[in-house]
Order: C-alpha cells, then sequence, then structure tokens
C-alpha cells in the first residue's frame, strides 16, 4: 500500500475509532507495520475485555496515530534501494509469468517456474539483506528455513513457500500432472504477489 493510501486508512480508522473498531486497527497494524513492529506488538497485547474502557480505546488510537506518524515521517521505507530495485525485477518478473499463464498455447509449467524463481530470488535477496547463515545448499527451503528462524516469517507463510517451492519442482522435473491446472498455477502466483507485498515494508 502506497504512503498516500496508509496515510488515509489511518486517519480512517481514527475518525470513526470505538470499541468496535479496535479489531480493524489490530488487523490494520498486523498487515501493514507488521508483527514484529512495536505498533502491532503493543495493540495486541490489549485485553479484548477491557474495550468499553476509554482510557484502552485511547491507547489503542495511541498505537495508530503513531503509526501514522511513522509512515508520515517515511521512516517506514526500511529497505535499502538495491532491495527495492531487485524486488521492483522480481515484480516484472511475475508480470511475465501473469502474462504467460494468460496465453493460450502456453503450458501452465512455464510460468510455474518463472514464479518459483521469482520466489527464490525475493528470498535469497531477503536473507541477504539480513545477513543470514543458511544450512545447506542455497534454495528455496534453505531461504525459509533461515527466516523462519529468525521469525521474519510465521508457520502459515513457511508452509505457503513449501507448497510453492513443490510446484517449481514438480515443473523443473517435468512433472506436467501436477503443473497442468492453470487455476492452480494462477493461485500460486496471487499467493507469492501477496506474500511479496505483505514483507516488504
Amino acid at each position: 500500500m502506497e504512503k498516500s493510501d496508509l496515510l488515509k486508512q489511518s486517519d480512517r480508522i481514527l475518525q470513526k475509532f470505538d470499541q468496535n473498531g479496535i479489531s480493524e486497527a489490530i488487523e490494520f497494524l498486523r498487515v501493514y507495520a507488521g508483527e514484529r513492529s512495536s505498533f502491532y506488538k503493543g495493540i495486541s497485547k490489549l485485553d479484548p475485555r477491557t474495550f468499553w474502557n476509554t482510557s484502552v480505546v485511547t491507547t489503542a488510537r495511541g498505537f495508530i496515530q503513531g503509526f501514522r506518524n511513522y509512515v508520515e515521517n517515511d521512516l517506514n521505507q526500511g529497505i535499502s534501494l538495491e532491495r527495492k530495485v531487485q524486488i521492483d525485477t522480481v515484480s516484472d518478473f511475475l508480470e511475465q509469468a501473469n502474462t504467460l499463464l494468460n496465453s493460450s498455447g502456453v503450458h501452465p509449467a512455464a510460468p510455474c517456474m518463472i514464479i518459483g524463481a521469482s520466489l527464490e530470488e525475493f528470498l535469497r535477496n531477503w536473507v541477504e539483506e539480513a545477513n543470514l547463515k543458511i544450512n545447506g545448499s542455497s534454495s528455496i527451503d534453505s531461504y525459509a528455513k533461515a527466516l523462519k528462524e529468525e521469525d521474519l516469517i510465521n508457520k502459515q507463510d513457511y508452509k505457503d513457500i513449501t507448497s510453492w517451492a513443490g510446484l517449481r519442482n514438480d515443473a523443473a522435473h517435468g512433472k506436467w500432472s501436477e503443473v497442468s491446472d492453470k487455476n492452480r498455477i494462477a493461485i500460486m502466483l496471487e499467493g507469492v504477489n501477496l506474500f511479496m507485498r505483505k514483507h516488504v515494508r
């Protein structure tokens, strides 16, 4: 989500904030500030049984306002220019995979390979920027394990990555029946896109 949209959504949540809005605020910070951010950690520790309390609502509003200020001052652009260029390149490849997926006469294995390679590049760049060590050879699995060990991705992310890596391997080893369903590869593409957006701050 772009800066202007983050500010707009923050303002909307703050303007109509009441005890019913706390759940939306928690989810907003989980997705856009990140599960490791102090904004999300703080608001998620609030006891739902006390959401009727004005001071609790005020505290929750403070986390949203703090995140809004953080975004407004461009402090959420925590990735290097080099990594941003790499992410943009990966995004271009995913767009090419989408074009192939929607082209008649192209076997779904082709876009599946591109999606898998794009995911691997995204994870490799992330691991390198975070200065993480990997065990064994370089692969989607080894990158995912390193990120999970540092709590940079959660258990569901890890399961998704493992599933996507499996599809990519099926395509790479000519198991055509496993990657012949365009809908399945379209779901993979959408999942990888969502994963990348979730983890780019």
